[in-house]
């Protein structure tokens, strides 16, 4: 058994005091080490050059047209008029809502005069794994930078080349921390209607939280995708392929760059726990749904809404009772 603590002292370096318990007893081992800092060593300077580095976003899909909707007025907003060194392949699963994608992907063409996109249609059931999979090996010309992405993400043109900047082909994967937003109509609850979108992307505590469990969205590279093994396509539907692959690229050469990034937001939509689920699968729906919903303070003032709305009204009684006294 062993516990400790380290703490850093900014001009010298970290101290870790860390204590083991002898087997017999109340004895225990106590160690102190310290890691100095060392003097600063520059290890290389250099210019990088992403100009013409296109990225291929890669978008699996089923259902969910009005969420498509809104992620192409993003795209449009960003990708095209902004960035404009991208590729976008829609992976689609099933014919229910494809000919409307299908409509929503040529009208934005037409509009913006972009024809960069590639729609790949599959008449099977949806997996997340597979839908990327067949997006990666539908590119055909070579090398190319990709970024996994779902329907429901927002991000910015910084984001595009945070991307560029920390995926680097055979070297590095990049792993961005996404921060997901709350449900609006209780983050806003006190407001008539929700804010526009683009007004709702604030790193604030109640407004979302820093998704760190999550490695569904990544940038990396098409050869060393396709070198470590690409997905474990065994993993059905949602959840679990994207950790897989997260932990094969930890367990392999390259270096992997993990951490929260400004620009790229999960959208908050309605999660619903099938009624096919196994009770412990429900359980962690639940759980899972609950801490998509909202802060544990916006929680908590929904479990003791009538604690105080009955305070509200006995506060308002004595006020009147005082008045007409």
């Amino acid at each position: 058994y062993s516990s400790g603590y380290y703490r850093t002292e900014r001009d010298k370096g970290t101290q870790y005091e860390l204590f083991y318990k002898k087997m017999d007893g109340m004895e225990y081992r106590h160690v102190t080490l310290f890691r100095p800092f060392g003097p600063l060593m520059k290890v290389k300077s250099e210019t990088v050059d992403i100009s013409r580095s296109i990225i291929n976003i890669i978008v699996p899909l089923a259902g969910r047209t009005e969420a498509f909707a809104q992620f192409m007025q993003n795209f449009r907003d960003v990708c095209i008029h902004q960035d404009k060194r991208v590729h976008l392949t829609v992976v689609y699963f099933g014919q229910d809502g494809l000919s409307e994608v299908r409509s929503i992907l040529e009208s934005v063409a037409r509009e913006t005069d972009f024809h960069n996109y590639t729609l790949v249609s599959l008449n099977e059931e949806f997996n997340r794994g597979r839908g990327l999979d067949m997006g990666a090996r539908a590119w055909e010309k070579g090398e190319v930078l990709m970024f996994f992405c779902d329907v429901d993400v927002y991000f910015t043109a910084e984001f595009l080349n945070s991307c560029r900047l920390n995926a680097e082909p055979g070297k590095k994967v990049f792993y961005p921390v996404v921060f997901s937003l709350y449900n609006p109509a209780i983050v806003y609850a006190n407001q008539d209607v929700p804010p526009p979108v683009e007004q709702q992307l604030v790193h604030k505590k109640d407004s979302g939280f820093w998704r760190d469990f999550g490695f569904g969205m990544t940038c990396q590279y098409r050869t060393d995708f396709l070198t470590v093994g690409g997905f474990d396509l065994e993993v059905k539907g949602w959840g679990g392929e994207d950790v897989h692959l997260y932990r094969k690229y930890l367990h392999g050469e390259l270096m992997v760059v993990r951490t929260p990034v400004p620009g790229l937001f999960h959208l908050w939509h309605e999660k619903h726990c099938a009624d096919e689920l196994t009770p412990e699968q429900y359980r962690m729906c639940i759980q899972s749904k609950a801490m998509n919903e909202a802060s544990h303070s916006h929680l908590g003032m929904l479990v003791f809404r009538d604690e105080i709305e009955a305070h509200l009204r006995k506060q308002a009684y004595r006020t009147n009772s005082e008045a007409v006294g």
